[in-house]
């Protein structure tokens, strides 16, 4: 008993001591987490986890697979896909863990894609940059197809209430392949908005790399969409028809307003051409752009919007952008415990979380976000004013930083959110394909209802989507490995494309606090 009363005297003493010190150092408010995950005893292997991040959309592959695919568990799929509505529509992504291709979402991921290669693929390792292009090029690829036909764009592939029936492998799928499309009498203003900006920042991306005729390519077919966007306005989820197919899984919430004005900062930012900041000027009130908000993903692309566009007041080449850099300096304080702003909320653990599910998703883009506008704000002497405190590229990097270690590891479950990484992380994530035996093991056909032994079975998936980063815990930072619990379990590509360049900048510059410049 006397021992244990020491021993209780002791830590109280240790704790007092620390807390001492914490004080007379003046730290910081921002959350500090003690736990250590995947990365424990030291830093994290951002180069794996890069790695791996963009391995996983390898396994979310649709169509004949190229003789380099690495994820080898999978097969061809979709190979007839659009023939019923006399297209090509071969190819693509399917979103998450189901086999339906949603342009609106695919597009995003391949915009977010194209601009962690624009902003962050000089620190990735040269193999890892190929690889990282090659997924643009993937969902680039595809898009194209989808403008191929005068007066319309193809949007969707696969009718997701029969397909959500299913639990199968996208190999054997035999849901019907019913194909969504918008035109000039049904407009789908956002599809073709987002669209437009991933064939541009794409352009990008082959210019840098050396292939300008494929980047020409890109950069007039991103024009056509834009224009098809801008006069035929409206939001797909308005018409029945389309509604039934696209919603409630990728309705349009926040209107296709603000696809317009992404559309067109991106062919801004990939042509040059001043006609592009002429219409976000003229347009920008009337189109939202005042609509402060801190979220941005495949819905809601304002914080994005903001930074991107921020970019060109930040350098002094477009003074009547201000309003912009305001915004995103608005956002930015959002994500400042310090500050007097509305706060974003936080896990006790110290994740940024937001309801509705996939709360990764939150978590990938706003970091983006950070780091993209913390080297914007680091050419000049711009800082961010956050009411009574100012806020300096070094604290958005470690915030930054805080999320995505987080992810990997540094969090109360002490497990990593991301398939492959570390020593423990997701085994029964919601996703078909991983979930069941590879066609290449099982050569044999499973029909609709042959997995559903595997979807209630408790093992861990036979084929490990190697880099799929799941939806993650709740707001009580809990994550239970459950197959059934899709909003926690299940994986998509817009999760892990803006993690690209998260994870590419840390791959460069492990150390926030000593960036390279």
């Amino acid at each position: 008993m006397a021992s244990s009363l020491h021993h209780l005297r002791v830590r109280l003493l240790l704790l007092l001591v620390a807390l001492c010190l914490v004080l007379v150092s003046g730290a910081s408010a921002w959350p500090s987490w003690p736990w250590r995950g995947a990365g424990a005893g030291g830093r994290h292997d951002y180069r794996d986890a890069l790695s791996k991040c963009i391995l996983f959309f390898e396994g979310q592959r649709s169509g004949r697979l190229p003789a380099s695919q690495r994820a080898a568990w999978r097969g061809d799929s979709g190979e007839s896909d659009g023939r019923a509505a006399g297209a090509d529509l071969e190819g693509g992504y399917y979103d998450a863990g189901d086999n339906v291709k949603f342009g609106f979402p695919m597009a995003f991921t391949t915009t977010m894609l194209a601009w962690s290669v624009l902003e962050f693929g000089d620190d990735m390792p040269r193999e890892e940059r190929g690889h990282a292009e090659d997924a643009v090029r993937w969902g680039t690829d595809y898009l194209l197809k989808t403008l191929a036909h005068p007066g319309v764009i193809f949007m969707q592939v696969g009718d997701p209430w029969k397909d959500h029936k299913c639990w199968e492998r996208p190999e054997d799928m035999d849901t019907l392949r019913t194909v969504y499309n918008v035109s000039t009498g049904r407009p789908g203003s956002e599809v073709a908005g987002e669209t437009a900006a991933a064939l541009a920042a794409a352009s990008m991306v082959f210019r840098d790399g050396g292939d300008r005729e494929y980047a020409e390519l890109l950069l007039a077919n991103a024009k056509k969409a834009f224009e098809f966007a801008d006069t035929y306005r409206g939001a797909y989820s308005d018409d029945p028809g389309l509604r039934a197919g696209g919603c409630p899984f990728y309705c349009d919430f926040d209107g296709y307003q603000d696809e317009l004005l992404w559309g067109a900062a991106w062919l801004r930012r990939a042509s040059g051409e001043d006609a592009f900041q002429e219409y976000i000027q003229i347009n920008g009130k009337t189109l939202g752009a005042e609509d402060n908000s801190n979220e941005f993903g495949w819905d809601n692309k304002h914080a994005g919007l903001n930074v991107l566009v921020s970019k060109e007041f930040i350098d002094g080449e477009a003074l009547t952008m201000q309003s912009y850099k305001e915004s995103a300096d608005n956002f930015v304080c959002t994500l400042i415990p310090e500050s007097s702003s509305p706060h974003i909320e936080y896990t006790p653990g110290g994740m940024i979380y937001k309801p509705g599910g996939s709360n990764m998703q939150h978590v990938t883009s706003i970091s983006f976000l950070l780091l993209t506008y913390a080297k914007y704000l680091d050419k000049t002497s711009h800082t961010v004013n956050c009411g009574d405190i100012s806020v300096g590229p070094d604290t958005l990097r470690l915030q930054a930083k805080k999320q995505v270690d987080y992810l990997l590891g540094d969090n109360p479950m002490k497990m990593s959110y991301m398939v492959g990484y570390g020593d423990r992380y997701p085994q029964r994530i919601h996703h078909r394909g991983s979930s069941l035996p590879s066609i290449k093991s099982h050569p044999e056909r499973m029909g609709c209802k042959d997995g559903t032994p595997y979807y209630e079975s408790s093992s861990s998936n036979p084929n490990p989507l190697v880099g799929a980063v799941v939806g993650g815990p709740g707001e009580d930072d809990v994550y239970e490995d459950d197959r059934a619990d899709f909003r926690k379990s299940e994986p998509t590509t817009y999760i892990n494309a803006p993690l690209v360049g998260v994870l590419a900048y840390f791959v460069g510059n492990p150390d926030p606090g000593h960036v390279k410049h």
